[in-house]
């Protein structure tokens, strides 16, 4: 990683900042958490982390201005973009928690909610499950398929293309646990930060594309 990367986590009201700049510390990292614009301007790394609401995260996102600004760093400056859980979501185009809100775009597909009744499973999912690799991916790089990491999440993305989804899980059905372009943006449904050595290996990863 350059001596001077600058990994900007967004700070806009949806929690889990102070875990994920300690994890980027710990990971060798120079976490920034802000969502003042000028530092997102000059980031070299954008992680997006979240837990809860969909539509407010959104409507967070849209009374600081960030919307726009973060898809022209992202589509155009290509700065390496990674969501996490609720920041995963956000990735889509659309989610139906609380009212039908569009996303972010960056990576097509939709969020719905798990539905307890289908899976015959206690839904939010919580706990420690199997992430299984379906492509090659720098975030995997020294990390053998089948870990376990740590996920807490009551809604599902589905990606529109079947190439966005990097990695999977089964909760009484197959989700997708990792998302991307495979290029620059990254999600993943369950928490790196709380999921030990395979999860900051993860990190580790990321921060050195």
């Amino acid at each position: 990683m350059p001596d001077m990367s600058k990994i900007l986590i967004v700070d806009y009201g949806m929690g889990n900042t102070d875990s994920v700049s300690r994890a980027v510390a710990e990971c060798g990292g120079n976490p920034i958490v802000s969502n003042r614009r000028e530092e997102l301007e000059t980031a070299t790394h954008i992680i997006l982390p979240g837990v809860g609401s969909y539509h407010v995260a959104m409507t967070n996102l849209r009374k600081l201005n960030l919307i726009e600004l973060i898809q022209e760093q992202v589509r155009s400056h290509k700065i390496p973009f990674l969501g996490l859980c609720l920041g995963m979501q956000l990735l889509s185009s659309r989610g139906y928690e609380v009212r039908e809100t569009d996303g972010l775009d960056l990576i097509p597909g939709e969020v719905n909610a798990f539905k307890a009744a289908e899976l015959g499973l206690r839904v939010p999912h919580v706990g420690w499950n199997e992430v299984n690799f379906k492509r090659d991916c720098s975030l995997f790089e020294g990390i053998p398929s089948g870990k376990d990491y740590y996920f807490v999440h009551s809604y599902y993305f589905s990606c529109q293309k079947k190439e966005h989804v990097l990695a999977t899980t089964f909760y009484g059905r197959e989700f997708a646990a990792v998302i991307g372009n495979n290029e620059n943006v990254f999600g993943t449904q369950f928490h790196p930060e709380k999921s030990l050595k395979a999860g900051l290996k993860l990190l580790a990863n990321f921060l050195s594309s």
